[in-house]
């Protein structure tokens, strides 16, 4: 259909971790719908090219660097872009890490260091948006979770804990915020393939394995979640609030076809 279907042009989004790959996606898919996007990023400098890339194309950008998981550091990068392009409607938080080990010996320390980024660091975007979007009149928060928030990932520390936490703090914030029309919804991938996960393709045959093991036949890519994120942040989900979507391409539909059952 012709047109702005989703009904996003000129609005004003924010998304966190926009360097990297899923999160650079995004910020080309609403720019590309004709959103004004503030690129933030703990590297600074790639988010800024990132941004560059995008304004090539004509897109209003504003980039800063950002440390989500310090409060101080929020409020200057909310500030800054605010500055440049506005109080914004829309907030992607895709920034994360992953600290692998196993919970027998894992640090505190390290426990700690991924839940102030994967979990903290969204409600301090999300407080931190809120004036914003009131002033606005409401708006959408789209979280980026993952499939390990209901299907734990082994040897993998705080990394499960914290997307299923996300996922909770989500529908508390649809459930606090929905009647100052803020809405809060999950986006939750599946095998991405990623510059971040890219080591882990580069081993023979594990494209294939994984790609077998996905009803969709494929590894999903950044675009997939940059789809599933602008709907979400556009009009056309107006009455989406509280909602987990899982872009997996059914990867969390066949667990229990891997069970041996004799005679099937």
């Amino acid at each position: 259909m012709a047109g702005d279907w989703l009904g996003l042009a000129g609005r004003v989004a924010i998304v966190t971790g926009a360097a990297g790959g899923i999160g650079s996606a995004i910020a080309a898919e609403l720019a590309g719908a004709g959103v004004a996007v503030a690129l933030l990023d703990l590297d600074g400098a790639a988010a800024e090219r990132v941004a560059a890339a995008l304004g090539a194309q004509g897109a209003k950008v504003a980039a800063a660097a950002c440390d989500t998981a310090d409060q101080a550091s929020v409020a200057a990068a909310f500030a800054t872009t605010r500055a440049v392009l506005g109080d914004a409607d829309i907030l992607v938080t895709n920034a994360g890490i992953l600290r692998p080990g196993p919970l027998a010996d894992l640090p505190v320390a390290q426990w700690n260091a991924l839940m102030a980024v994967n979990l903290t660091g969204y409600l301090l975007c999300a407080q931190a948006v809120r004036p914003q979007m009131v002033a606005r009149g409401g708006g959408a928060i789209v979280h980026i979770a993952s499939i390990a928030a209901t299907n734990p990932q082994p040897r993998s520390g705080a990394y499960s804990a914290s997307k299923a936490a996300v996922a909770m703090l989500s529908r508390q914030i649809a459930d606090e915020w929905g009647p100052d029309r803020i809405r809060s919804n999950v986006v939750s991938p599946g095998l991405i393939r990623t510059p971040l996960s890219e080591a882990f393709y580069q081993a023979p045959g594990v494209l294939d394995r994984r790609s077998a093991m996905v009803p969709a036949g494929r590894v999903g890519t950044p675009q997939d979640i940059a789809d599933a994120v602008t709907f979400l942040a556009s009009p056309r989900a107006i009455y989406v609030n509280g909602a987990e979507l899982l872009v997996d391409g059914g990867l969390d539909q066949v667990m229990l076809g891997l069970v041996p059952r004799p005679g099937y």
